[in-house]
């Protein structure tokens, strides 16, 4: 029997069962948070990883352009296809290879002037991948300096924001993430991350153990072949993760 005849065979097999799933997800709509605001407007901030691509031409919320193709994209759809009955405003202000100083230089234009209720940011792979190719010479502790200075800038201007902070992650395996440094000396900005996150009581979105459960599935070229920007499936999974640490922030 040939590989593509085990595969038929295997998922005729599994057929009923996702037929049933699929089902069932169309008669019993997604559990919805009581508690979500009638209005909400959610920022998301960071770099490439956010950025994706979007057209900074188009500024307009809740728009395909606007939002590029990665996490942020899927992660709009899923707010704004799971909770209808809010009026709710989403953009995406992420700027390819931005470091925290570079948010913290447009900070005012494209953050705290949106008025935003929830900032998501994602920072820190360029903090430290530019330090190894020599065209920044920040440090862990500037890294989480900066980061917190942000923080508490956007908290003096908006005491009632909410922040999620996403964890700085590689895929490991990526061709882009093979330097020995980045395994050992990459933890050390992750951490710093997470002790900001837990001294400004924010939401924690874990990608790194997102990713390092999803290599035991599949191969980092699946998720990601650079071990920096990740595909369609690392993006969904990422999206995934995001709307879980969302949810409890109410």
């Amino acid at each position: 029997m040939t590989h593509s005849r085990r595969a038929f065979v295997r998922n005729a097999a599994l057929l009923p069962a996702a037929l049933a799933g699929s089902a069932a997800l169309r008669s019993s709509p997604a559990p919805k948070l009581a508690h979500v605001p009638e209005q909400l407007t959610v920022l998301f901030q960071g770099d490439s990883i956010t950025d994706a691509g979007r057209d900074r031409e188009r500024t307009q919320a809740n728009d395909f352009g606007h939002t590029g193709t990665g996490y942020v994209l899927l992660a709009s759809a899923a707010l704004l296809g799971t909770y209808p009955e809010t009026e709710l405003t989403s953009y995406n202000r992420g700027v390819s290879g931005n470091k925290v100083y570079q948010l913290a230089e447009r900070w005012q234009e494209e953050a705290l002037d949106l008025q935003p209720d929830v900032i998501s940011i994602l920072i820190g792979v360029n903090d430290f991948w530019h330090m190894l190719n020599g065209k920044y010479d920040g440090t862990v502790d500037v890294y989480r300096t900066d980061l917190k200075n942000l923080l508490q800038r956007t908290k003096d201007e908006l005491p009632d924001v909410k922040f999620m902070l996403g964890e700085p992650f590689i895929i490991r395996g990526g061709k882009a993430v093979e330097d020995a440094r980045w395994a050992n000396e990459f933890p050390a900005y992750q951490e710093a991350a997470r002790e900001v996150a837990d001294e400004f009581d924010t939401g924690w979105v874990p990608y790194q153990r997102v990713f390092d459960d999803a290599l035991e599935e599949a191969p980092a070229a699946y998720w990601g072949a650079d071990g920096v920007h990740p595909s369609l499936a690392g993006s969904y999974r990422m999206a995934q993760a995001w709307m879980e640490t969302f949810d409890k922030l109410w």
